[in-house]
């Protein structure tokens, strides 16, 4: 802020703009919005939700949001006089503030100049999200272990046909997940049996349609903890065709090349591009990103594509899935999918990748 001559900056988890950025800084749940000063080193947090921010929230300061009608160009006029930011000083809102709002920001502070950018604080803040500290890699070795142990029972389960079918997998998770500890499933539980697991992201997520059964299936799901979120796919495999079966084996030895790509001043494109090149030479294409971030979000930096825009150069303490599939109308699909650790070399005796999540293809 300091570098960018930034008197105050504001970051907004509101409906329909929704930015864990304010979590990340101060724990709060969600529903607020946060505003940083320069000069002060010090923040404000504007909740829709005192009684929360009181339990959850780090702040120096708290103002209810009805306070202001709570519309947030009324807070952000409040947060101005908070801190005496002076006329003419450089005050930055969030890169997705829609254009017509922008306007009206403009209009009511026109005393101040107003920065809304795409290169600005919020990319920041992405660089930054991207790399986990002590205590969120703490957070997440709990989350891992959780989502492990459910693994195991999903398993376990489904062998022994306690869960039956697309229903009874994705209400076990969600039961198993709040049972533990967790804020549920990080994203709706995507579970397709045999008929339906040519979809990347079957529709809908789950219906009561037989799981496992002769064929492929695909259970996609992933836990929240503490706000933080696990990815995981698990391919069941009844009764397979050999041509079933080598998808089966393609997408293992993806995931295994990935893997083996991992490590700290690695490219995350360029192991996106060995492992299109690994498909192309089998006559293959795999149809979407090998992997994403994981954190505060489901999908975040650091991101493994292809595409030639992809920035991101792989550093300790980093954490994304890596998930290579193969979907087929005729053969069904397959997925394979764990999230992964950058650690540095000497720590991993000379891997740089930790799998911590422990997910499997199921022999039926």
């Amino acid at each position: 802020m300091s570098e960018e001559d930034i008197a105050l900056v504001m970051f907004e988890d509101v409906e329909g703009r929704r930015d864990p950025a304010v979590r990340w800084l101060t724990g709060q749940p969600g529903d607020a919005v946060l505003f940083l000063s320069a000069a002060d080193r010090k923040n404000l947090l504007v909740p829709w939700d005192v009684n929360m921010a009181k339990l959850y929230a780090d702040a120096d300061a708290i103002a209810p949001y009805n306070g202001f009608g709570r519309i947030a160009m009324q807070a952000l006029g409040n947060a101005v006089n908070h801190f005496h930011i002076k006329t003419r000083s450089r005050i930055e809102i969030p890169a997705a503030t829609p254009y017509p709002l922008f306007l009206n920001y403009q209009k009511t502070l026109d005393s101040y100049e107003l920065v809304c950018r795409s290169n600005g604080i919020t990319e920041e803040i992405e660089r930054q999200r991207a790399v986990k500290d002590a205590e969120e890699l703490g957070l997440y070795k709990t989350l891992a272990s959780i989502t492990n142990d459910i693994i195991e029972r999903l398993e376990k389960n489904v062998k022994d046909r306690t869960l039956k079918t697309e229903s009874d997998v994705a209400l076990f998770i969600e039961a198993e997940a709040r049972k533990e500890g967790c804020e549920g499933a990080s994203f709706e539980t995507l579970a397709a049996g045999p008929s339906r697991s040519f979809g990347i992201h079957a529709f809908p997520a789950y219906t009561s349609a037989p799981f496992a059964g002769k064929g492929l299936s695909i259970l996609d799901f992933g836990l929240k903890y503490q706000g933080y979120a696990s990815d995981v796919t698990m391919t069941f495999v009844q009764n397979a065709t050999p041509e079933q079966e080598k998808s089966l084996s393609l997408v293992k030895q993806a995931y295994d090349l990935a893997l083996s790509m991992v490590k700290p001043g690695v490219s995350a494109r360029d192991i996106a591009i060995a492992v299109d090149a690994f498909y192309g030479e089998n006559g293959k294409v795999l149809p979407h990103g090998l992997g994403h971030g994981v954190g505060l979000e489901i999908h975040e930096a650091p991101f493994l594509r292809s595409k030639s825009e992809n920035p991101w150069i792989l550093q300790s303490g980093m954490i994304f899935t890596i998930e290579p599939g193969l979907y087929d109308p005729a053969l069904g699909g397959c997925r394979f999918e764990n999230d992964v650790l950058v650690v540095d070399i000497a720590e991993s005796g000379g891997g740089g990748a930790e799998e911590l999540t422990k997910t499997r293809i199921v022999y039926m």
